[in-house]
């Protein structure tokens, strides 16, 4: 894994910026459908401290891919408002991380600036920057999708899915963390490309999309 300073320095403002505003645009959406649980726990805030957890934050600067502190809502108050809202709620965070990595992916695709990384240099390019800015904000839209509890995809999956599957889904969820576990762990120790196939060949697929085509 590559820890030059540059390489650092991108992914941790990468990192302040991604993962305060996802966690800030669940209790945004939330307080819309006036839940204002994550207002009393105080994470209504462009606050980084108040969203960010250690491990995740670890996990990010490590592999990629990381996480923040859950955002607490009350999905009963959310149903009262909308049916739909704690869908909404849930598709928030991802969803402010596509508009992230769409909005700097767009001097890249212009040709504004280059991706090139002088060498020996302390602080990374514009380019090279905004290349890391894209790549990690696509990587937290894509993997905060997987249909898979503590991840948003799960109640976004749930909301969507047929009522009769409701009770076989919601049990097959208590073994999320296992699953997430093998997958993320177990499998690549045993030569098992799940990871790739499930995250990072959608994530370089959608970047390439944003930025060459």
């Amino acid at each position: 894994m590559n820890f030059d300073l540059p390489t650092l320095i991108s992914r941790v403002i990468t990192m302040v910026i991604a993962l305060t505003l996802h966690e800030y645009a669940h209790a945004w959406t939330a307080s819309r459908f006036n839940d204002y649980t994550a207002r009393n726990a105080g994470r209504l805030t462009l606050n980084p401290l108040s969203h960010l957890d250690p491990i995740g934050t670890l996990m990010l600067l490590i592999a990629g891919f990381g996480w923040a502190k859950p955002v607490p809502i009350n999905p009963y108050v959310i149903r009262q408002n909308n049916p739909a809202g704690v869908m909404w709620v849930s598709l928030a965070g991802p969803l402010t991380n596509l508009l992230l990595a769409i909005a700097a992916a767009i001097p890249l695709r212009l040709g504004l600036v280059n991706f090139y990384q002088p060498a020996g240099s302390i602080f990374p390019s514009p380019g090279f920057f905004l290349l890391t800015f894209v790549l990690i904000n696509i990587t937290l839209f894509v993997f905060n999708l997987l249909p898979l509890a503590p991840l948003d995809g799960e109640k976004i999956l749930m909301y969507f899915a047929p009522q009769p599957w409701q009770p076989t889904l919601e049990s097959f969820q208590r073994y999320s963390p296992i699953i997430l576990f093998l997958l993320f762990i177990v499998g690549p120790r045993m030569g098992l490309d799940l990871v790739g196939k499930l995250v990072y060949e959608p994530v370089m697929a959608i970047v390439r999309f944003l930025i060459f085509r």
